[in-house]
């Protein structure tokens, strides 16, 4: 997926990144899978901020999505590609045979009358959707389940994919985008293939007010702030703000958080990558 450039006609256009939506094939989406989704703007129940930074933005549906691909043994054809505004990659409108229709997020490289099939027998190849059991070694994988019959719940962001690295006894060694190996179940599900639109990291945004279109508030640094207000703030001058941490004192840049007592810690085989300490 090409992405462009623009003239800089004005200051917002300068630097900005767009996608040229070249795989999109229509702008209207399915009726029969839209639903209302409703903004809180950051409150809850009392009108009380409980999270920062959020407000605005233009309105959305949710465009229903098919994690679960349980509709197994029923071909279904690729009617449109089309943009979703909840996430980064793009979906794609199945039909089945029967007459259903379902929305999958769109694997790269399937197009309009692409054929796709789910379940056991099932060829792997890209959109196709089997059980880790029936997949082969080393395959490139996208939207994974983690328990059987839930649905998708890793590698669904645009550009993304995990590596079906073994299998054994019960567990699959699936490498995820992070670069975490874990081992999920055989009787779990995955889609071949990588998501689609692997360039949407190249975007620049371009203008602050394109962000509040996105629903994003500005944000204040902590070092901007006064102590009472933020552990990095006060200091004479332009103080650094001394060590990284969060509006409520955890410390950022390296210090783990992951909960040691954790029930699946123990199906990590490979922590995920972290950037050197310098």
């Amino acid at each position: 997926m090409p992405v462009k450039k623009f003239n800089p006609i004005t200051p917002g256009t300068r630097t900005r990144v767009a996608n040229t939506f070249a795989e999109v094939t229509t702008d209207k989406p399915e009726k029969s899978l839209l639903k209302k989704l409703s903004k809180s703007g950051g409150r809850n129940h009392d009108g009380k901020m409980t999270r920062r930074n959020i407000g605005g933005g233009h309105k959305r549906r949710y465009r229903v999505i098919d994690f679960a691909r349980d509709k197994e043994g029923i071909p279904g054809t690729v009617k449109t590609i089309e943009y979703d505004p909840n996430r980064t990659a793009y979906i794609a409108l199945i039909v089945y045979k029967d007459g259903e229709k379902r929305y999958i997020i769109a694997p790269n490289g399937i197009g309009v009358g692409s054929e796709i099939v789910s379940g056991k027998g099932a060829e792997p190849v890209a959109g196709n959707c089997l059980y880790l059991s029936e997949i082969p070694l080393g395959a490139q994988i996208h939207a994974i389940e983690l328990t059987p019959g839930r649905g998708a719940q890793m590698a669904r962001s645009a550009g993304t994919y995990g590596t079906l690295m073994g299998r054994e006894g019960k567990y699959a060694s699936v490498k995820l985008p992070s670069g975490e190996v874990r081992r999920v179940l055989l009787t779990c599900r995955a889609t071949i293939g990588t998501t689609s639109n692997p360039d949407h990291g190249l975007q620049v945004v371009g203008k602050a007010g394109r962000n509040r279109w996105l629903g994003n508030r500005p944000r204040v640094r902590g070092v901007a702030m006064n102590p009472v207000d933020h552990p990095m703030g006060g200091g004479e001058g332009r103080a650094s703000g001394g060590h990284p941490r969060s509006r409520t004192g955890i410390m950022a840049k390296g210090q783990k958080t992951r909960n040691t007592k954790k029930h699946s810690s123990k199906l990590i085989i490979t922590k995920r990558k972290t950037k050197s300490r310098k």
